[in-house]
């Protein structure tokens, strides 16, 4: 006999999705390194990090853990290779600068909670949801997320730096899942990236929402991805689980 789909476990992305920097990256640098003496404009800091963010990624991926970085050096390295590519004649020397970065973004007070993230994760609590972080997020997580009231929303927080593997990898999910005690067709995961969150978590048999910014999405994710499936806010998510309970029966 088939009965009605039930969800039992929300898994979320954090960045972007619950909580964003209060200030741009290229802000935030720059005014750091004009504190230190240096002056660089933010549009050249946040092109060259970019750039940097890029390139690190590539060549040492998840923070470099397989080729015996912490995550904190991977910063470190990230930090002063922007400035080198901002035009900081010594970059080196910004190692102080690099530092205070470091401390500050894992300060609660350089995030902030999205509009609607609390009232969202109260309402899955009260329908007796199981919530979970799967982030591709360095040690700091846990801290900033306590530091912001979220914290206590969570059963538990799930990093790529501590399972070993970024989204969009399957074993990150199967992880969340196994901790959970719960198969992939009562869970769903929620995010703002198509390939990490929406494809990554589907993989594994996940149901899975796209929350998506004031920005157009691209045409190939909006064709690739049921409408029903889109979150213009996070306000959308309640109703849109609803909707998948209610049109899902499973054996």
């Amino acid at each position: 006999m088939a009965h009605r789909l039930q969800m039992r476990l929300l898994t979320w992305d954090v960045k972007d999705t619950l909580i964003k920097l209060r200030r741009p990256v290229g802000e935030e640098y720059a005014s750091k390194a004009r504190a230190h003496g240096v002056v660089v404009e933010d549009v050249a800091v946040e092109q060259a990090f970019r750039q940097a963010y890029r390139a690190q990624s590539r060549n040492f991926p998840n923070y470099g853990l397989s080729r015996g970085l912490t995550s904190r050096q991977w910063w470190m390295d990230v930090v002063l290779h922007t400035f080198r590519l901002a035009g900081v004649p010594d970059a080196q020397a910004m190692t102080p600068v690099a530092d205070q970065l470091y401390e500050d973004f894992s300060s609660p007070f350089t995030w902030q909670v999205l509009e609607g993230a609390e009232t969202t994760l109260k309402g899955c609590r009260k329908r007796g949801l199981k919530l979970a972080v799967v982030s591709n997020f360095d040690r700091r997580l846990e801290d900033i997320l306590t530091g912001l009231g979220l914290r206590e929303h969570f059963d538990f927080v799930l990093t790529s730096e501590a399972v070993g593997c970024p989204k969009p990898d399957p074993r990150i999910f199967r992880e969340a899942l196994q901790l959970a005690c719960i198969e992939p067709a009562a869970a769903a995961h929620v995010g703002d990236s198509y390939l990490c969150d929406y494809q990554g978590s589907q993989a594994v048999g996940m149901h899975s929402f796209l929350v998506v910014g004031p920005e157009p999405l691209d045409s190939s994710v909006r064709e690739s991805v049921p409408k029903e499936h889109i979150l213009p806010s996070l306000s959308h998510l309640l109703p849109a689980l609803d909707l998948l309970e209610a049109s899902g029966p499973v054996s």
